[in-house]
């Protein structure tokens, strides 16, 4: 057993080929795929900015989003994930500290890109002890990933710079309600509730969106867990 966490060390140790290999392809999103992004939203002649918006997005897509997805096929437990995403929230704050921003995705003005592998790490390590399927935590997560990720996109596209838009809105709202109906109506409620409270202004949404539709999910398990068979 891994100490208190009560993980067998077998499922530890045969989980760490996989994210060895998923940590890399992390790392050559961040480091690679993100940079020619950004280079050619500026080619495109997107601002800076803008273009930091997209290389975010090229994140949340490839790297945040598809790791989640493959967990509940993959992953025996969720130590090592979770080990991943806290390695990557260290790798993401220290050029904050230091002051050599990885330029091409990081804005000196804020830290939602920590935050987003912070919380990734915690929901995924947490929920495990109450759903081993991984469910409970992904879908939070797919949404702060994919849904967060199509509004930003969509309000990019047509703004050339970062904000709220009720276009982004509407497109969240689509996709949350599809990725929630593997959570049946309250994974649904979720993606409707997530996708409102993105839109509040100030705050990073990735705390807020995986945080709100991870209570809801886990009060309808608690109450009424008929509205958390899946859909699909």
């Amino acid at each position: 057993m891994v100490g208190f966490l009560q993980i067998p060390l077998e499922s530890v140790i045969a989980d760490l080929p996989l994210f060895a290999v998923l940590g890399t392809w992390n790392l050559f999103v961040i480091l690679i795929l993100a940079k020619k992004t950004y280079e050619f939203a500026l080619e495109k002649g997107r601002s800076h900015n803008s273009a930091i918006y997209f290389a975010r997005k090229v994140i949340h897509f490839l790297a945040g989003g598809l790791t989640a997805m493959l967990l509940p096929f993959f992953a025996r437990e969720p130590v090592v994930p979770a080990a991943l995403a806290f390695g990557l929230t260290l790798a993401t704050y220290i050029p904050h500290r230091t002051g050599r921003l990885l330029y091409w995705f990081q804005d000196p003005d804020n830290l939602y890109e920590v935050d987003f592998t912070l919380i990734w790490g915690i929901i995924i390590l947490l929920t495990w002890y109450i759903d081993k399927s991984f469910w409970t935590g992904v879908i939070p997560v797919l949404f702060m990933a994919y849904g967060d990720g199509i509004t930003g996109i969509i309000r990019n596209l047509k703004y050339n710079r970062r904000t709220k838009a009720w276009e982004g809105t509407v497109g969240m709202l689509v996709l949350c309600i599809i990725i929630g109906a593997k959570m049946g109506p309250a994974g649904i409620l979720a993606g409707i509730v997530c996708s409102l409270v993105e839109r509040i202004e100030n705050i990073d949404d990735n705390l807020t969106v995986p945080t709100v539709s991870l209570f809801i999910l886990l009060g309808a398990r608690l109450w009424f867990p008929s509205f958390t068979v899946p859909l699909y």
